[in-house]
């Protein structure tokens, strides 16, 4: 793979996973990611080696089923002028307790951005047709850019933008990972982030995320804690003044050779060089995080993605 370049699945079509999210089961990654084409809005590849990537199924779209459960929702995947909603930066986790994959995403309502709303999707295999559970505030909370993080253990965490995107607000989730359980974290009061992506290393949680400057790539900034709920450290610069043209979606841990390796993986939306943004020119980024010796993560660019 080469960084900024398309990438094609095994049927040599271009592989639309924007704003994703990877998770390794039963000796498989698959890759979950925005796909706008047709009547689409998410979809999922799956590789055994990180390198060949298989298209498996449009696993969200205009037509899929809609059904409620406990939590009051709109259960809405059409706008009211009969086009497509928006569901941005799908997330999907494997419940152990219930043994279904559930995806949190952001969805907004096809016309504009006022929904900033989340909404939830599962299924009983990581690549059949998710049934669609609808899209609620959180609290009563904005959620717009948003991630998932599964800890070690067992905890899951849902990260949105609220407040306007002035803030981030971390969210622990239900056992069935189906509803918010507790707000546990309000941060960045006023420092407009979005594009949440986290990761953890030796006991540190750490979290990547980006300024909120529309398509176009700005500095991208890092921050760590002990906790998910307690002091997260003072932002500071990831990458370089344009994150390497590109914008977090998530870090995917992975074993070789017995040592844990970090990889990011960064949206490029669009053409960066070119004007005016066009999503169908969007492509992706992946460079390995390095550590320096006080810890701080840092990648340094390479045509070459280490996949």
């Amino acid at each position: 793979m080469k960084n900024g370049q398309f990438i094609c699945d095994t049927n040599g079509n271009i592989l639309h996973a924007h704003g994703g999210y990877i998770i390794r089961h039963d000796g498989f990654y698959y890759w979950y990611g925005e796909d706008r084409t047709d009547g689409n809005y998410v979809s999922c590849y799956r590789s055994t080696d990180l390198k060949t990537w298989e298209f498996r199924n449009h696993i969200l779209t205009v037509n899929s089923v809609c059904k409620p459960y406990r939590v009051r929702t709109g259960l809405k995947l059409r706008a009211p002028h009969g086009g497509k909603v928006n569901i941005e930066r799908p997330k999907v986790l494997f419940c152990e307790l219930t043994g279904k994959f559930v995806m949190w995403a952001h969805y907004e309502n096809g016309k504009d951005y006022n929904d900033a709303a989340c909404c939830v999707a599962t299924c009983d295999t990581p690549d059949g047709n998710f049934v669609y559970h609808g899209h609620f505030n959180p609290y009563g909370h904005m959620s717009r850019d948003c991630t998932l993080f599964l800890d070690d253990d067992g905890t899951a965490y849902f990260v949105s933008a609220a407040r306007d995107n002035a803030d981030l607000h971390v969210y622990r989730l239900a056992d069935d990972f189906m509803n918010v359980d507790k707000l546990v974290n309000v941060l960045w009061q006023g420092e407009y982030r979005e594009a949440p992506a986290i990761f953890k290393k030796e006991g540190k949680y750490y979290m990547l995320s980006s300024f909120c400057t529309g398509w176009a790539p700005n500095q991208g900034c890092w921050s760590v804690s002990d906790s998910m709920d307690g002091k997260w450290a003072l932002l500071r610069n990831f990458g370089d003044k344009k994150t390497y043209f590109s914008q977090p979606a998530f870090v995917l841990p992975v074993e070789r050779d017995g040592v844990t390796e970090y990889l990011y993986f960064g949206d490029r939306w669009g053409d960066p060089f070119t004007q005016p943004f066009d999503y169908a020119k969007s492509t992706y980024i992946v460079l390995t995080i390095q550590f320096d010796e006080t810890g701080a993560p840092y990648i340094i660019w390479s045509d070459d993605a280490p996949i």
